[in-house]
């Protein structure tokens, strides 16, 4: 029964957690984004993040998200990340439909792997940050 299912594979759909000046509050932020490197739009992007560390099963409270349309190539804010959240892995499930198909895909940043020697240009950004594929 299990192998009559059919799970397509996520492909061009990123997440990426950037660090950005926050002019408000003139400090920089880390902050989650969806990024769409597709031809076409997605459509009803549903996000569920959560922080967790497994040696201390410390977790955060899960945080639910959801974009009506993300257009393709481009990309949107998600959530702030705080300092403290930093020092957890940080899970991303990620659900949108693309036509009539239904997608799926858990991006993680493990702990310890949200730090500034680890940011890279992200070119559909044009911001430093750390990318997950």
């Amino acid at each position: 029964m299990k192998k009559d299912i059919f799970i397509p594979k996520v492909e061009h759909v990123y997440l990426a957690v950037v660090k950005e000046y926050n002019n408000e509050y003139e400090c920089d932020d880390w902050v989650a984004y969806i990024i769409n490197n597709k031809d076409t739009d997605l459509e009803m992007v549903l996000i569920v993040s959560e922080g967790f560390d497994k040696d201390t099963s410390a977790k955060t409270s899960v945080m639910r998200h959801k974009i009506d349309k993300l257009p393709a190539k481009s990309y949107a804010k998600v959530e702030l990340l705080q300092e403290e959240v930093l020092k957890l892995s940080n899970s991303f499930n990620v659900s949108f439909f693309e036509g009539q198909q239904m997608y799926d895909k858990k991006f993680v940043f493990e702990k310890g792997t949200i730090k500034e020697r680890y940011l890279r240009m992200i070119p559909l950004l044009n911001k430093k940050g750390i990318l997950k594929k």
